[in-house]
């Protein structure tokens, strides 16, 4: 299968990684390379998008993914939020932090489909769901290809009936945020697993995503019949990755030996190095993006102070092979490692 219409991606993207790694300097540096970079509007105003989408343009770059966050209609629970909100309050104290409101919004949705339609980029990407089949049809209308990334061949079948141009299939594997549509019955498959099935269900392009960190993997991914391999965790180390020092750090140390999914920071599954703040937080509710909210003062008053142990450290399984290099240098041995598996990315 490959890519048609409107849809226009090199075989390695860089993902979007909303809270500040996906910077416009990190989408430049995988443009000029020769890949695909993304800028995730995750958490930003439809403004401070405005201005990312102008600095990679500033910096030449034609082709980029913008990402947007699909809202969720479903509130938390007020009596587990206010349970949640006194187990927090030791963690608060650590660092004398203020725990957030627990408001639900649609991450400002409207003014952001706004720009995006007035101002179109080449390709909009969607996560934690799948959006209605009007706003795809806007957006194309546009000039925009979109990709709805999926977690199981049920969403995939929805997003190809809604009209998406593409897929990204996302394995349990991944770094960050599950993007399953449904977060409390999500389905994790290993992402060689389900790419497959995936790819025989729909007629559209496809984009395999989760736990990808080396040209050996983008080869896998591509040998599926995937268009692209979609990387996250192998791009944090690069010098142009926005991500905390701190994080950054933290992915090379050795005290730190495993992942695992966590609602505890966002109310929402999603991947990280196992620290204090996932243990001390197992039976944390469902509740997006309530408890985002929450403990986003939490986690700013823990980066601030070097505390890792409450920071969350997003990082996908194989995150002991990210590897610090400028961008352009990692792309290029990416596809180098991919050319010795046999394919050309």
């Amino acid at each position: 299968m490959t890519a048609s219409g409107l849809l226009n991606v090199r075989p390695i993207i860089q993902a979007p990684m909303a809270g500040g790694a996906s910077s416009p300097d990190l989408v430049a540096a995988v443009h000029g390379a020769g890949a695909t970079g993304s800028l995730a509007a995750g958490y930003l105003s439809a403004d401070a998008l405005a201005t990312q989408i102008a600095a990679v343009r500033e910096q030449g770059v034609d082709t980029f993914v913008v990402n947007l966050f699909v809202p969720s209609d479903v509130e938390g629970d007020p009596d587990r939020l206010h349970e949640y909100r006194q187990e927090l309050a030791e963690e608060a104290e650590r660092h004398g932090a203020t725990i957030g409101e627990a408001v639900h919004d649609d991450d400002g949705w409207g003014a952001k489909l706004d720009l995006l339609t007035q101002d179109p980029v080449p390709i909009v990407s969607f996560t934690f769901g799948c959006p209605s089949a009007d706003v795809l049809a806007r957006l194309r209308e546009a000039g925009s290809a979109t990709v709805v990334t999926v977690t199981t061949v049920e969403e995939a079948r929805l997003a190809a009936a809604q009209g998406a141009d593409a897929l990204c299939v996302q394995g349990v594997e991944a770094g960050g945020h599950r993007a399953t549509f449904d977060p409390v019955h999500g389905h994790d498959r290993p992402l060689l697993d389900l790419l497959p099935d995936v790819i025989e269900a729909v007629d559209i392009p496809v984009i395999g995503s989760g736990g990808v960190m080396t040209g050996r993997d983008v080869a896998a991914v591509l040998d599926t019949g995937a268009v692209a391999a979609q990387l996250g965790t192998a791009f944090l180390c690069c010098p142009e990755s926005g991500a905390q020092p701190d994080h950054k750090l933290a992915l090379r140390d050795p005290s730190f030996t495993e992942t695992a999914l966590t609602w505890a920071f966002t109310g929402r599954p999603a991947r990280g190095l196992v620290n204090r703040f996932i243990d001390e937080h197992l039976g944390a509710p469902f509740a997006y993006p309530e408890i985002h909210h929450m403990t986003k003062p939490l986690r700013a008053a823990a980066a601030k102070a070097g505390d890792t142990g409450g920071m969350a450290l997003w990082a996908g399984r194989g995150w002991r092979k990210a590897r610090d290099l400028p961008a352009a240098e990692l792309v290029e041995k990416l596809r180098a490692e991919a050319s010795e598996a046999g394919v050309q990315a």
